[in-house]
């Protein structure tokens, strides 16, 4: 449908616009105070002139957001709400996160302030983290990663899980059920008082996820014409199921103990790729992730000072399986790779308030590492562990009123690695006493080790790589509106990153994969957001928007890649990309339109456009209509989602397909006391 993808882009464009200069206008308008009370709906929104955050470019996904994607994975939750853009190889497959043009291991991820970047490959699966187990979800964009980790030369997603200390009781129950044989179930207790909250949520997923699709890469002749066959995606199930506990005490008013476990196993198949012409006992991969993470911290605060100390320990078993139906014999291995990652990971911090206009912050990481793979059938793996630490103090002050001035250092060891002095000078300016107007802006370096897969995975490993390392710096505008009713939002911000000796996998002439450095890369762009939640009469409504402009270039030596791929934009990176939500909430009735835009990718490093070579572009929108009804305590919901509305024809990653039209049911009862 060429037409209405034109008339969709078109108008996305002057969505975009028209928000703009609404916005503009109401920047005239009065402020009133940070929290405003709707009819039927509560706003709450932290004040932004913080000197703990100048410079710091951060996004937090909004709780009616997580609501309607409870149901998700992390993957689709970022890709739909935040710039973040996810290179997914399928429905329930391997998902990655690019952050500002980089790669998916300059993403560090935290879970309740512990990371979970596999110590492995350096990267997260989001697919295999379910919204449900989620109560908080932020971003810090670029530098002000810093403040949580070294290496996220994109950013930071940090997610976490708070008490409720208003429950007592609280017991629900969700049902999905969906296309492609999907089943989805949830199920959530919670107990407590004011003191002590305990909560409980457990979890189950399986598809068969045998949708069909139009296979361009495999073309028969007839009549004198090449006709693409009908294929269906075989061999491409999944099974998930998990569970997460949490406990919260407040033994004293100004201390905080809690302690949380997340226990999930994964098993999934993994489709041939379009191109695959084969017999169908032939080449079926399995993977298998048995995931256990344990977090316990104790806080106390008072009106100067607060302290935190933190441990936690992470385990994880990775299988891969791919086999082959021999005559005689059953399936026959071709890979049986086992391998199991442990992290203890633990941290110390404290902060201290001088004035209103002068505090400090510090921290200490102490984490280890263990990694033992092995492939039993080409008889290869390697074993080995790492020490590293970390050491962090930043400074934060005001000026009169009107500057806020951020000062960060780290100092970080990886293993006999010493990484050097990483600082961060940022700063916010507001524009206009008693308006909510900032100018911001931020000056940094950063610095990531290799991957322990980047050092030692046999055959490839390369003990002689060089640590990334790179200078970065962002400006921009961010402002808030509230006006009577209506709260508006914004920020918009340019970034530039020039990174040296970034790290790529790349075929060898040995006949197998190694990772070599790369000796410059140029990121560089643009970030906007904007946030229109308002009421008018019974109907509450919200209208949100991203877009990013991502430049992510390959400035690397000629001899090394050859002139035709200098100065091109790296592999599965688009250069434009965004994405807006429609919600609308009238009696107990909620509709919601998500769309999402994606520009051309390129797969190679020349960025060929041959039919084989390229990524068109492509729009996506889903649907969801609801109702709730209550009966004193007891609360019933139901939801049907339609994914892929217009029934696009799309791929995220070369040869792996996507589905058409698709369909979700929800039911869900809750009884709150």
């Amino acid at each position: 449908m060429p037409g209405f993808k034109y008339f969709m882009k078109k108008f996305y464009h002057i969505f975009i616009i028209a928000l703009t200069l609404l916005q503009v206008s109401a920047i005239a308008q009065s402020i009133t105070d940070s929290i405003i009370v709707l009819p039927g709906v509560d706003v709450q929104a932290n004040r932004m002139f913080q000197k703990e955050t100048a410079g710091m470019a951060q996004t937090t996904v909004d709780s009616m957001i997580l609501q309607r994607k409870i149901t998700s994975s992390l993957s689709d939750l970022l890709s739909e709400n935040t710039p973040v853009f996810i290179k997914s190889h399928g429905r329930g497959a391997l998902a990655t996160a690019s952050f500002r043009g980089t790669s998916p291991s300059h993403t560090q991820v935290t879970w309740n302030g512990i990371n979970i970047n596999s110590p492995m490959a350096g990267m997260v699966d989001f697919s295999l983290i379910p919204v449900y187990i989620l109560d908080n979800v932020s971003l810090k964009h670029g530098t002000a990663s810093i403040a949580d980790n070294s290496g996220g030369l994109g950013g930071s997603i940090n997610i976490s899980n708070q008490p409720d200390w208003d429950n007592t009781l609280n017991v629900s129950y969700l049902q999905g059920i969906g296309s492609f044989a999907t089943w989805d179930e949830y199920v959530n207790l919670a107990i407590g008082n004011r003191k002590m909250q305990w909560r409980s949520r457990l979890y189950h997923n399986q598809s068969d996820n045998n949708y069909t699709f139009l296979n361009k890469t495999i073309a028969t002749l007839e009549n004198g014409k090449l006709v693409n066959p009908i294929d269906t995606n075989r061999n491409a199930g999944w099974k998930r199921y998990g569970m997460l506990h949490e406990f919260f005490l407040q033994p004293r008013g100004n201390q905080l103990v809690s302690a949380k476990w997340w226990s999930q196993v994964a098993d999934r198949n993994i489709p041939n790729v379009t191109s695959y012409e084969g017999p169908l006992n032939a080449n079926l991969n399995n993977q298998v992730d048995k995931d256990h993470k344990f977090v316990a911290d104790w806080s106390r605060h008072t009106n100067t000072s607060a302290m935190l100390v933190r441990s936690g320990y992470s385990l994880k078993n990775l299988d891969y399986f791919l086999r082959n139906q021999v005559a005689g014999l059953g399936l026959v291995p071709a890979v049986f790779s086992e391998s199991t990652q442990q992290s203890f990971l633990n941290q110390i911090g404290y902060n201290y308030t001088m004035s209103n206009n002068l505090s400090f912050e510090s921290n200490v990481q102490v984490n280890w590492h263990s990694v033992a793979s092995k492939d039993s059938v080409s008889k290869s793996g390697y074993e080995t562990e790492r020490l590293d630490y970390s050491f962090y103090i930043a400074i934060n002050q005001r000026f009169a009123d009107r500057l806020n001035v951020k000062t960060m250092f780290r100092q970080d060891w990886a293993g006999a690695r010493r990484s050097p002095l990483i600082p961060y000078v940022g700063f916010d300016y507001l524009l206009l006493p008693g308006k909510e107007l900032l100018i911001k802006g931020n000056i940094a370096r950063n610095y990531k080790h290799p991957s322990l897969n980047d050092l030692y995975w046999q055959p490839g490993g390369n003990p002689e790589l060089m640590p990334e390392d790179g200078v970065s710096f962002e400006w921009g505008l961010r402002y808030r509106v509230n006006h009577h009713r209506t709260i508006l939002q914004s920020q918009a911000t340019i970034f530039r990153s020039d990174i040296n000796n970034w790290i790529i996998w790349i075929p060898s002439f040995k006949g197998y994969w190694e990772p070599r450095n790369i000796s410059r890369v140029l990121s560089q762009g643009l970030e906007a957001n904007m946030d229109i939640r308002s009421t008018l009469q019974s109907i509450n409504y919200r209208i949100s928007a991203t877009y990013a402009l991502t430049r992510a270039r390959n400035l690397g030596d000629t001899l090394v890649w050859g002139t035709d791929s200098y100065g091109k934009q790296l592999v599965y990176i688009p250069l434009h990309s965004g994405n807006f939500l429609f919600h609308l909430e009238y009696k107990g009735f909620e509709l919601a339109l998500q769309h999402n835009s994606y520009g051309e990718r390129f797969t190679t490093s020349t960025n060929d456009i041959s039919r084989r070579m390229w990524l068109y572009p492509y729009f996506m929108n889903d649907l969801s209509v609801g109702k709730g009804f209550s009966f004193k305590e007891i609360n019933l919901a139901a939801e049907i989602k339609v994914y892929n509305l217009f029934n696009e024809r799309y791929r995220s990653v070369l040869h792996r397909p996507m589905p058409g039209r698709n369909y979700m049911l929800l039911l869900r009862v809750s009884f709150i006391d």
